[in-house]
Formats: C-alpha cells, sequence, structure tokens
C-alpha cells in the first residue's frame, strides 16, 4: 500500500467519528503514519479536534449529515469510535463506495446495539453468556426479572457506553427505579433495556484482539495479553496487564474472542469483554475499536491499542507484544466547571516510572473521565499502586 502526504492530492485521508480521549491518541498514531486525519465529535475542542488536520462538529446521530460531511471530505475510511452513529448510514455509505467503514458497517451496526452483538454471540454463534432477556417497557422488564432472570440482576439499555444508564436491581424495589435510569442514559433513544443475569465472576478482563493483515498477505487474527480492570457502575477506574489466568481461561476466551470478531469481520482493534471464574469464561460485550480499559496498554505495551488499530486499519504489520507491567488509574473532574486546571501534576510525575493524560476536555463533570494516570512497576501489584497514587496526586481545580 501507499500513504501519501497529508493535505496533499495523494493524502490518506481518515476520518473519525468520535474525537474523545481514545479517538485522540488513534489520531496521533495515524498522524505518525502520515496521514490525513478529519476529527468529527457533537461538540467544539473535543481532545481530537484539538490535533486533527480538519474537525466538523455534527450530530452523528443524523445521517443525513454524516452522509453530507463524508461527500464533503471524502475519506478514504471512515473510522467510527463512539456508538451514537447512524449505523444504517454507515452501511449505505460503504455500499454505495464512498468510504470503507472501520472494521465493517455491520459490525458497527451490531455492536451498537446490546441486542445485536448478544443475540449473535449467544444465539448464532452459541458462546456461552449470562442469562438475558429484552424488554420494551417496565412491565415487560418486571415480567422477565421475575419469571427468568432473577434477582439480583443488571439493567442496561441496548445503546450505551461506559456504564450511562447501567444499574444493579437487587429486588422488586428497585425495577422502575432501574428502568427510569436506563430510559435516561441511552445514547440513542430506543426505549429498550437489557436484563442480565449477575455472574459471580472472579475477575473481569478485556482481551483486545487484532485483525490485521499478516504475513500471508490474509487478515489474521492476534491476541493482546488480557487485562484486567475493576469497574463502578459499569465505568472503568483502573486497569492493570497482564491479568493472570489459567491457561485453560485464557484459550477459551481467545476462541471466543475470534469467533466473534471472525463474524464481524473487516480490520482492526476489538475489545472483548469477559466474566472469568476459575477456568470458566463468559463474553459479555465487544467493542470494533479501542476500549477504555486498553489505555494500560500505553505504558505496558511495545504498540499501544491505538498503533496497533492505526496500523490494522490502514493494513501494514501489527506486534501484540507486551513491553512490562502495567496499570492505569482514572482521574475524575470532581467539579461541575469549563476550562478546569489541574494541580499536582508535579508529584504525580514524581512517582517511579508514572505517566499522565490530561485528555484536554473542555468541560468537566464530577464523574468525567479527564485524565488518567499511567505506571509501570517490577509486577502488577506495584503498577497498580504507583498508578493509583499518581492519580490521587493530581487535583482538578477551577481556573
Amino acid at each position: 500500500m501507499k500513504i501519501g502526504t497529508p493535505l496533499s492530492p495523494s493524502a490518506t485521508r481518515v476520518m473519525l467519528l468520535g474525537s474523545g480521549e481514545l479517538g485522540k491518541e488513534v489520531i496521533i498514531a495515524l498522524q505518525r503514519l502520515g496521514v490525513e486525519v478529519i476529527a468529527v465529535d457533537r461538540y467544539p475542542n473535543a481532545p481530537g479536534h484539538q490535533l486533527a488536520h480538519r474537525a466538523h462538529v455534527i450530530n452523528m446521530a443524523d445521517g443525513a449529515a454524516l452522509r453530507a460531511l463524508v461527500e464533503l471530505e471524502r475519506p478514504h475510511l471512515v473510522v467510527p469510535e463512539i456508538e451514537a452513529i447512524a449505523t444504517d448510514m454507515l452501511a449505505v455509505i460503504e455500499q454505495d463506495g464512498l468510504a470503507e467503514v472501520i472494521p465493517t458497517a455491520r459490525a458497527a451496526q451490531l455492536t451498537m446495539n446490546r441486542e445485536g452483538i448478544r443475540r449473535l454471540a449467544a444465539e448464532k454463534l452459541g458462546l456461552p453468556t449470562s442469562r438475558y432477556a429484552f424488554s420494551d417497557s417496565l412491565d415487560e422488564m418486571r415480567d422477565a426479572i421475575e419469571k427468568s432472570i432473577g434477582y439480583p440482576c443488571i439493567v442496561k439499555p441496548v445503546m450505551s457506553s461506559s456504564g450511562k444508564g447501567q444499574s444493579t436491581v437487587n429486588g422488586p424495589e428497585d425495577v422502575e427505579k432501574a428502568w427510569n435510569y436506563a430510559m435516561s442514559g441511552g445514547r440513542v433513544s430506543h426505549g429498550k433495556v437489557i436484563v442480565e443475569e449477575m455472574i459471580q465472576f472472579d475477575y473481569e478482563i478485556t482481551l483486545l484482539t487484532v485483525r490485521a493483515v499478516g504475513a500471508s498477505g490474509a487478515v489474521e487474527t492476534c491476541f493482546c495479553e488480557p487485562i484486567g480492570h475493576v469497574q463502578v457502575k459499569g465505568d472503568y477506574v483502573e486497569s492493570w496487564q497482564p491479568q493472570a489466568m489459567s491457561p485453560t481461561a485464557l484459550k477459551r476466551a481467545q476462541e471466543i474472542a475470534g469467533a466473534v470478531t471472525g463474524d464481524l469481520g473487516g480490520r482492526g482493534i476489538f475489545g472483548v469483554e469477559f466474566f472469568v471464574r476459575g477456568d470458566q469464561v463468559w463474553f459479555s460485550e465487544v467493542s470494533p475499536r479501542p476500549h477504555d480499559t486498553g489505555l494500560v496498554t500505553l505504558c505496558s505495551q511495545r504498540l499501544s491499542e491505538f498503533e496497533l488499530h492505526a496500523r490494522a486499519i490502514l493494513g501494514l504489520p501489527v506486534d501484540v507484544s507486551l513491553r512490562g507491567p502495567g496499570a492505569s488509574a482514572v482521574i475524575y473532574g470532581g467539579l461541575e466547571e469549563k476550562g478546569i486546571a489541574f494541580e499536582g501534576v508535579e508529584q504525580a510525575l514524581a512517582v517511579p516510572q508514572s505517566d499522565l493524560r490530561l485528555f484536554g476536555k473542555p468541560e468537566s463533570f464530577t464523574r468525567r473521565r479527564m485524565g488518567v494516570a499511567l505506571a509501570n512497576g517490577a509486577d502488577v501489584d506495584e503498577a497498580r499502586s504507583r498508578a493509583k497514587l499518581a492519580a490521587s496526586k493530581v487535583r482538578p481545580v477551577k481556573e
């Protein structure tokens, strides 16, 4: 393949749909390879907007607006980085040959909707998942819980991300509140939820799975070392790599991830989430893009998940080797303010083998992820301690 010169007729153009902290790192990786990048988001001055060659603000769930932008910019690749996108229009864009959608338009459609990906995994591919039911109304949800799922259980909107709209239902008194919260938390108004059995797992992992062109010239699948993580209300707060697993559990997770991503097709990185208990593995979700828990790879792998994604989508060779044990810890906004500042950066960076990523989001919310601390160590425990210590030193303040 050829990579042209940015801002010239020969340029290789990539359009990112979603330009938050993960998109920003993908843009950096693409620009290091000489790619011209167009960043798109729903609000101005998103992190990726601040360094892309061109930036646009549109409602990406508006199919007509999305197509108009693709026709204007004429990217070679369209790379979805969030869920709230008019995926039906992506399919039309792909079908009409306007651009190649990464990994495929079908993958974007299925994974944006929890119903689509769960039915693919459990019903088409026969993979192990928690028991589940889909509900279109409060009464239907209550009936599903009491007759088939049981308490406690998890309720999520079928279209959301980062734990938005997700809650635990411990008893009948929580049902209506969970329904209302799910309706307010979906990224796209859909009026449907998934009710899931609560698996009693030992730990959760993200298995970053890369579909890239191999030495044979065909697309091959490879796996990063498993990433362990802690979630609070469905949102990641800490991750580390590698997560220790039994050989049996790891092999099974790789088989499941390979089956799911192989069915979705295309090129790029996929974040496949699992629950693990002993040698047992249950498929949870998959994202056809870099995963938030994979921020740890900025310090733990030779090539981060963002560099792997950039290489894979361009048809370039990848390397999933581990550099050493690493960990990440989230830095929250803690404030409801615009244009905040950060104190304690020097103390954070004084923690041995630590690093920071402050995302540059223009507006802070109490529970908005505004940055992440990274750290390496002799082992995962030391890396986790250092990452959490570094994160604790950073203090968001009013400007």
